[in-house]
């Protein structure tokens, strides 16, 4: 799978420290960069435990092929970093982040470069 153009869409954004697909079955970092220098292998890491976490307690509470709900996305707040997660609809078992500067970053239009560049693409 090629996911250059996503990872373009997303370091677009304003304020991108680091964005990254990772396959969240497997761990495996796909495909990302870090205008910041930030490490994308400990980032996919760390990122990959908290959506196999989430996975894993939506599926407990709705069943594992309930259409009832699903994740959109996760935020985690810290003090100078918004980190976004966003599980791939058209990809199972991938997930794409970002890391956002608070100071520069928008917010909402990071979730709104994430859910587009999650419509555009297709397996």
């Amino acid at each position: 799978m090629r996911f250059e153009g996503v990872i373009d869409e997303l370091a677009a954004t304003k304020g991108v420290m680091a964005c990254a697909v990772v396959d969240y079955e497997s761990g495996m970092f796909i495909d990302g960069v870090s205008p910041s220098g930030m490490d994308l292998d400990i980032l996919s890491a760390g990122n990959t435990e908290i959506v196999r976490s989430e996975v894993k307690a939506i599926a407990r509470l709705y069943g594992q092929e309930s259409n009832e709900d699903a994740i959109d996305d996760i935020l985690i707040s810290l003090h100078k970093q918004y980190y976004l997660l966003r599980p791939m609809k058209n990809v199972k078992g991938v997930f794409m982040f970002m890391v956002l500067d608070r100071k520069t970053a928008n917010l909402a239009l990071a979730r709104r470069a994430l859910k587009v560049a999650d419509r555009k693409y297709h397996d």
